[in-house]
């Protein structure tokens, strides 16, 4: 009975999670409608395929045009054309290669060995991409066609067939892609600046009331100093999010919608993503500075304090980053602007603090100059973030009155 329970719990558990993506994938956009409609177009553009490459052309090799189509399924409508003229390119030039080696030298193995080297080397050719393989791979399947084939006029034929399949099958995923909801990912921008934000908003969070406390202890510095170093591969997820979002709108029918004519544009959410990288780093900075210098004098207490105050006001710019929505931009803007110069004022406070106490900023072993330095740092990249997004909140509500004129 202990090993009949004992599974109950899992499959409940996997049977929850199943029911969890499909809720999600039916009532809001994300990573599951996406797969969902990416699923459904592919299965539609390949039936399309088969249809014409099975029953109108009567092909002898039909299966080429629905794997074409489902090839062409990509990400945005920007890729499917790149990578449709990549495909067909790489497809006619190996069996090209096949056709004219194979015709001239006849069906053996050295022909093969040619056909292979020839192809491969094609296939290295950059402006093929990653459709480069597909050259080796379509004279490899045009060599075997050529070799069952009967006679010129038939060889004629296969090869000829294989080129037109390949022809409609991208044809068809193509127009599935652009036609059939085509992808438009304004949100892959935001979702970026918004993972980064929460990784800024959560580490000053933390560090904040320790700091008001005292001097940390180098275990909880060193946990900070760690966090903050970890962000490249978010960095750069965030950056292939921001190109997918800008190349989701190249060629895409939807953007001439009236709902997406005022959409704010990726200049500022590439300025936002750029002055968060760098405040990254500044905080990476500042971490390193509390890291190496523990020890505890006087002064040292008053002055985390109002630093604490300083990094807490901080977090609230960074907070309202992780909830950036191109729909409230420009409310949210203005908040940005007023948070910040609420951490400007903490930020004076610092200075103000310094001078009290007549600390040194400029003696290395103190942590002080660093510190009022990076937070100088910090505060530039928040003004600068909250300008660049009035400028583009402003201009596309500018866009969305004259739209609606």
């Amino acid at each position: 009975m202990t090993g009949g329970t004992s599974t109950e719990p899992a499959d409940t558990g996997r049977f929850a999670a199943v029911a969890r993506w499909w809720r999600s994938a039916l009532s809001s956009s994300g990573d599951e409608r996406d797969t969902l409609l990416i699923v459904a177009k592919s299965t539609l553009a390949a039936t399309l395929a088969w249809l014409i490459a099975y029953d109108v052309l009567d092909a002898r090799s039909p299966a080429f045009a629905p794997f074409s189509a489902v090839l062409m399924m990509q990400v945005t409508v920007y890729r499917s054309v790149v990578q449709s003229l990549r495909y067909v390119g790489a497809v006619v030039a190996g069996v090209l290669v096949q056709a004219a080696l194979g015709f001239l030298a006849g069906p053996d193995l050295l022909t093969f060995v040619l056909v292979a080297l020839v192809a491969l080397t094609i296939g290295r050719w950059r402006l093929l991409g990653v459709q480069g393989p597909q050259v080796a791979t379509a004279a490899f399947f045009a060599f075997s066609t050529y070799t069952t084939a009967s006679g010129d006029a038939e060889r004629f034929r296969a090869l000829g067939e294989i080129v037109l399949l390949v022809l409609i099958g991208s044809a068809i995923g193509t127009a599935v892609n652009v036609l059939v909801a085509p992808p438009l990912r304004h949100r892959s921008a935001e979702y970026g600046i918004h993972s980064l934000a929460h990784t800024l908003h959560g580490l000053l969070a933390d560090m904040h009331p320790v700091l008001a406390e005292g001097v940390p202890d180098g275990d909880t510095t060193g946990g900070w100093r760690a966090r903050a170093e970890r962000t490249g591969d978010m960095i750069g997820e965030a950056r292939s999010g921001l190109l997918t979002s800008k190349e989701s709108a190249l060629l895409n029918p939807r953007r001439l919608l009236r709902r997406h004519r005022g959409h704010p544009g990726f200049q500022g959410y590439e300025s936002v993503l750029g002055a968060l990288e760098r405040t990254l780093y500044q905080v990476a900075s500042l971490t390193r500075g509390l890291d190496r210098s523990r020890t505890e004098d006087e002064a040292r207490g008053p002055f985390l304090q109002r630093y604490a105050a300083f990094l807490e006001s901080a977090g609230a710019v960074a907070e309202v980053l992780t909830t950036l929505d191109e729909t409230t931009l420009l409310p949210q803007a203005r908040r940005l602007e007023r948070l910040t110069d609420e951490a400007e004022a903490r930020r004076d406070e610092v200075v103000e603090e310094t001078r009290r106490l007549s600390l040194s900023l400029a003696d290395p072993s103190a942590p002080y100059g660093i510190l009022v330095t990076e937070a100088t740092r910090l505060l530039e990249e928040f003004r600068y973030t909250s300008q660049v997004l009035l400028d583009v909140a402003r201009e596309a509500d500018r866009g969305q009155g004259s739209t609606r004129r």
